[in-house]
This record gives C-alpha cells, structure tokens and sequence, in this order.
C-alpha cells in the first residue's frame, strides 16, 4: 500500500499522530484532520521528516474541523473532495469521553457525537462526494470496552440522548457509543461498493495517550490501575498500521480487529438484524441516504 493516501482524524496528537508517524515511514502520504489549527500544522511539518530517505516530502496535507458538529464534518469531505485528495484509506481515530452528559449543537449526546456519528457522517459524505478511492479502506477504533455497552437492542438508541433520562456512567456511555459504531460499521461493510472493506480496529490499552486518562471523571480515577497492564502507543497503532497497509486487504470486511488480527467482539455486536437498524436509523439521524442494503 505504499504511495497510497490516508487521511486521519485527531491525527495532531496521540494514538493518531503515531499512526501517522508508522504510514509516512511506509511511504504513504497522510493527511491530518484536528480541532486546532496550529497544532496539527506543527505536527504536519515534524512528519515530513520523517519520509524514506531519497524521497523528496512535503509536509502532510492538513485541515481543521470539530467532529461534534455535523456540518463541520460535511464541510471536511466537502474540502477534501474540492482539493482533489484522494482517500485510498480513512482512519476515524478521533474519540471521545465525557465526564457529564451534554448535547452538542445538533441534538446528539457528545460521546456518541465523536465515537459514532462523526465516522459515520464523514464516511458517507466521502462517498457522496466520491473522494473514497475504487479500494478504499475505513477503519474505525473500536474498543474491547464495547462488551460493557449497555444498548436497548429492542429500541437502540443511536443518538445517545437516552443518558439523560438514566444514571449516566462515563465508563457505560463510552461503552455503548463503541459499541454502536461497531455494529453501524458491520452494516456498512455489507454495504459498501465492491473492492471497498470497513474495519473495527482496537488498540487496547496504551500508555500515555490512552483515552482513559485525558477523559476526566471516573475513567482518570481508574487509569492508574490498568496502566501496569498498559502497552506503549507504539505497540498500540499496529492494529491500524496493518489494516491500512497489508496487501492484499485483510478480511473479513466489517470485522472486529485486535493484536493485528481478526477477533471476536462481544455477543451483541455480533447481531446482523441489529446492525441493520443501527446502520438505518443513524443514515436517518444523520440526514444521509443509505446505502443499498
């Protein structure tokens, strides 16, 4: 897959700027996607770099979006399309966990806004815009978390603003947001044009960057107690490394990944019935035509 492009969200910091850091020594171009300006440009300029000796690189290609609000996401794939980028593999690393309950500007809980909608959202408008390559790869991060999802398979809820009726548990509400977009991911994998293949990549527990310990609430009070069991973010990326760069495409398509390899998520995940209704309800809240079943 070397010489393909691979846009990534919340690719300024953390696990995504160190995904970014394994496909530029690969040779592949990336394109950044973060919040702040600054930052993701700076991060940008060190990966240039970076680059296999005797290549003559530029700095990564860089563009600015909160992935909370939907017409900023739609604005992304607008620009992306515009400037001709093509998408041969989009990461949808940004993720999120809030402390509190909240809703962002278009009505949706914030967790789910980030974990669930905003892949969904940029994944869709890409193909609208048809900026996804003939062959092009989605990998979502996931979560071995998702097994303590909590969703109502009888009436799920895809906008997450069920958690301001219950207890809301950062932990749980996090859970579920995963597990959502997993299930939405198996639906569209089935989905999909052919040639095109959509993954559920989990990193694991790593150091430093792990999402645990920037959250706040109950999941930095707990941080300390898994990170003797923690890896380094190094060791964490090689799920998504892989998926983005094995040749030919790993499978099965919509599968749930871990340790660079196929693994099993939980019972509920694992339901076609239920991704069907989470796939079309989320096209639905979304204001996006799905795909043909």
């Amino acid at each position: 897959m070397s010489g393909t492009t691979t846009v990534i969200t919340g690719g300024s910091s953390g696990l995504g700027l160190v995904t970014a850091r394994h496909l530029v020594e690969a040779g592949q171009s990336v394109v950044l996607v973060g919040r702040d300006a600054a930052r993701t440009r700076a991060a940008a300029d060190h990966l240039r770099t970076l680059a296999p000796a005797g290549e003559d690189a530029s700095a990564p290609r860089t563009y600015t979006a909160d992935l909370g609000q939907w017409s900023q996401v739609r604005d992304l794939a607008s620009k992306l399309a515009a400037d001709g980028v093509p998408v041969d593999v989009l990461i949808n690393n940004a993720g999120a966990a809030f402390p509190r309950y909240g809703r962002t500007v278009d009505g949706g809980e914030r967790t789910y806004a980030i974990n669930h909608h905003a892949p969904f959202l940029l994944t869709h408008a890409l193909l609208t815009e048809g900026a996804l390559a003939p062959g092009a790869r989605v990998i979502n991060l996931s979560t071995f978390v998702e097994k303590r999802g909590r969703l109502d398979t009888t009436d799920p809820d895809v906008a997450g603003t069920s958690w301001n009726s219950r207890f809301y548990h950062q932990i749980k509400v996090y859970a579920t947001s995963k597990l959502v977009s997993l299930l939405a991911t198996r639906e569209l994998a089935r989905r999909l044009p052919g040639g095109m293949n959509a993954y559920n990549a989990d990193p694991g527990m790593v150091k430093g960057t792990a999402i645990h310990s920037n959250a706040g609430g109950p999941m930095r009070l707990t941080a300390p107690f898994f990170r003797p069991f923690a890896i380094t973010p190094d060791e964490g990326v090689r799920t998504p490394v892989r998926l983005a760069t094995a040749s030919p495409a790993p499978l099965p398509s919509g599968g749930f990944f871990s340790t660079s390899q196929r693994d099993t998520p939980s019972r509920v995940a694992q339901d076609d019935a239920l991704a069907r209704v989470v796939y079309e309800r989320t096209a639905a809240l979304l204001g996006v035509e799905p795909l043909p079943a």
